[in-house]
């Protein structure tokens, strides 16, 4: 078992920025990668940047060159900073993190934190 706290997020203007953190504790040792995803309204869940073990990250193209994910292995800790913002980011960000046990994949998520971002 993971469990998962975000912190962060709140309102800005576009082209603001605003830093969502997510803390991991449990089985952290068993993580293969964690990462960001959001929900806005009306939409699906979808990936915003994810980060492995090894240091590789993956992230939407709607971010590319905007947001920046990292991981704190010391304080077990993975950040996303998001600058440039823009209304469409508008979402509900979930921290989640995938472990792998004997070949079992599970993924655990966080509760969620509310980025809102307007004129």
């Amino acid at each position: 078992q993971v469990q998962l706290v975000e912190s962060g997020g709140g309102l800005v203007q576009p082209g603001g920025s605003l830093r969502v953190s997510c803390a991991a504790s449990g089985s952290i040792l068993n993580i293969n990668r964690v990462g960001w995803y959001r929900q806005a309204p009306g939409k699906e869940r979808e990936l915003v940047a994810v980060i492995t073990n090894g240091g590789r990250t993956e992230y939407a193209d709607s971010v590319k060159g905007r947001f920046t994910i990292s991981r704190d292995y010391a304080k077990n800790t993975v950040s996303l900073q998001m600058n440039s913002l823009k209304p469409e980011d508008t979402a509900v960000y979930y921290c989640m993190a995938e472990t792998g046990i004997g070949g079992v994949i599970s993924d655990y998520w966080g509760q969620g934190t509310q980025v809102t971002v307007f004129s």
